[in-house]
């Protein structure tokens, strides 16, 4: 049995039916595992100790009852075998400080991901060391740049390079006047660069979510957007539906797995469309519900599988 800490949002908001966390806990329980919970909030390091408020947590697949919790305590965490490091963006402040102080428990205790490598591989910044599995892209801040890509390419879309689940990604097609606008809006909320990518008319069949554990292929769901709208987003209306790999996937599985492997990041979800690799998810992939219910494999299976390995190890 192994003593699992699980760092997440409030779990009285997570949809059971999707939520990847939900699933990890489920299957962890189902193993005999004792789970802990805690916010992010809750995390406190003193005197050379990363401890937080916790609750024991027992999880049960039924909407509106879907967890009960123990009486709170403070824990040290270095006492945990595994912490599940399960917040969603953004990748903030905020969020790069919750790994500076797991990393002080990790290796002893097993944090999944490594919070070393989440802080040093945020999504649009990590998929950018495979340049020939990306689509033409752009990161900069400076308008004159994003114009010239825009002259070059014509049909573009744009993204704040820190967020998630679709906020903020925006298409300007060759006629579209907003280029001007947007820009402004982007400086205006965010200090960051913003990453342009040439737009693949390809999305329109739908953006997959291929799942890997430990670097290896794990199953994939197609994310297809709605009539109207450029993202394929399950947050913002896409629909999931069943679908193979192609050769391709797979080649692209393969030459980013044992990058992957080396840094620790056991639960990826990488985002393609057509032939292109645009987006390396490691801080909360999603996506393991849908591939399963469609008949694919059962990702907190394979998950926790890789995780027992490395405890043993």
């Amino acid at each position: 049995m192994l003593t699992v800490a699980i760092q997440m949002d409030p779990i009285e908001t997570v949809k059971i039916a999707a939520d990847s966390t939900f699933a990890l806990a489920l299957e962890a329980q189902a193993r005999g595992h004792k789970l802990y919970y805690y916010n992010p909030s809750a995390l406190t390091f003193r005197d050379g100790i990363v401890s937080a408020v916790v609750r024991p947590l027992q999880v049960q697949p039924v909407a509106g009852d879907h967890f009960e919790l123990g009486e709170p305590f403070r824990y040290d965490l270095s006492d945990a075998d595994v912490v599940l490091l399960r917040q969603d963006p953004p990748f903030d402040m905020g969020y790069i400080t919750t790994t500076h102080l797991l990393e002080r428990i990790h290796p002893k205790t097993l944090v999944v991901n490594d919070p070393r490598e989440v802080r040093n591989a945020p999504e649009k910044l990590f998929v950018t060391l495979f340049k020939d599995l990306m689509p033409p892209t752009l990161i900069t801040s400076d308008p004159a740049e994003i114009k010239a890509f825009r002259a070059e390419y014509h049909d573009i879309i744009l993204k704040p390079l820190y967020g998630n689940g679709g906020a903020g990604v925006f298409r300007l097609k060759p006629d579209d006047e907003n280029l001007g606008s947007l820009l402004e809006m982007f400086t205006a909320f965010y200090r960051e660069p913003i990453m342009v990518q040439r737009y693949l008319p390809q999305v329109r069949q739908g953006d997959k979510r291929i799942i890997l554990v430990d670097g290896e292929y794990a199953g994939a769901i197609n994310r297809v957007p709605a009539a109207g709208e450029a993202r394929s987003n399950m947050h913002v209306g896409g629909r999931p539906e069943p679908v193979e790999p192609t050769v391709r996937d797979l080649e692209i599985c393969a030459a980013i797995g044992p990058e992957l492997r080396a840094r620790g990041l056991i639960f990826t979800g990488i985002d393609v469309i057509g032939n292109y690799l645009t987006e390396i998810n490691v801080t909360s992939p999603t996506g393991i519900q849908e591939i399963k219910r469609f008949g694919g494999p059962d990702g907190a299976a394979l998950i926790w599988d890789a995780i027992e390995l490395r405890r043993k190890g």
